[in-house]
């Protein structure tokens, strides 16, 4: 994200994200169509589809590593209500995990955990020249690391760290602003079976805390029980909008996959499988 003009002002009734008929073209291709949707905060949502459907273009839409095609009107996308948002008022408010970030923090080997964290105050893995850290900077890396239960790789380099214990780590760079949602791109990409659970584990505890998770995702395993509603993406269009019943379903992820597809749901969690009957 890179800083802007001065916001204009918004209530806390804006919406989380909100996306008016963004339309978006890489080179020769439009990835998105005139994509229109519309996340509350308080309402944990999973943006679902697969590969090369245009989830990767949402994510850039909010950190405005793309923007969409101009038109007449209001703004195409609006964050907690704002078509321009300054990075440093933003992150209060807004966590975001992606991996790109988990490819930076491979950058710094010798940065301890705890440090990652901090850096978190200053949207960069690195503190400016000008800037000074604080002991109570410390303080809330060290109570966000205890947040995700990686308190005990606060001195570890982060060479040293598991794809798992990385991943808690960049969770608790996000919260430690104590931001009201969380974005988080593929956030078990990578990890083994025992990490993935722990994962999952984690985002329930941050859901049932009342912070508004947005899971963009081609993993349907990873839709938590608290997440009660699915965004379908494929071809940046949008198929399907509705709770997790009404969207997880048969024909819904067949269509949108592009090939049969069954699924199953058991303990509060879905599971899809290609069906080769």
């Amino acid at each position: 994200m890179t800083p802007s003009a001065s916001p204009v002002a918004t209530t806390h009734a804006a919406p989380l994200f909100e996306l008016d008929r963004a339309t978006v073209v890489r080179g020769a291709t439009r990835v998105l169509h005139d994509l229109s949707l519309r996340i509350p905060l308080g309402q944990h949502t999973a943006l679902l589809g697969p590969n090369g459907g245009g989830k990767s273009t949402f994510i850039k839409l909010i950190n405005r590593e793309l923007y969409p095609l101009a038109r007449e009107g209001d703004a195409p996308v609006k964050v907690f209500g704002l078509r321009r948002w300054n990075v440093n008022e933003l992150r209060n408010r807004l966590g975001v995990v992606t991996s790109d970030l988990t490819r930076d923090l491979q950058q710094m080997p010798y940065l301890r955990a705890e440090d990652a964290v901090v850096t978190g105050f200053f949207s960069s893995f690195m503190v400016p020249p000008h800037r000074q850290v604080d002991e109570g900077m410390r303080r809330r890396a060290r109570r966000a690391l205890d947040d995700v239960r990686a308190l005990s790789l606060a001195d570890r380099p982060v060479a040293e760290l598991s794809t798992g214990e990385m991943r808690r780590v960049l969770i608790a760079r996000a919260l430690v602003h104590e931001p009201e949602a969380l974005l988080l791109d593929e956030p078990t990409a990578g990890l083994d079976v025992v990490a993935r659970q722990h994962f999952l584990a984690l985002m329930r505890t941050l859901a049932q805390r009342g912070i508004t998770l947005v899971l963009v995702t081609h993993h349907i395993e990873e839709i938590i029980p608290e997440i009660d509603r699915v965004l379908l993406l494929r071809d940046g269009v949008l198929h399907a909008d509705g709770d997790r019943a009404a969207t997880l379903t048969d024909a819904h992820l067949s269509h949108a996959f592009g090939g049969p597809v069954r699924v199953r749901h058991e303990g509060g969690f879905y599971r899809a499988e290609p069906d080769h009957a």
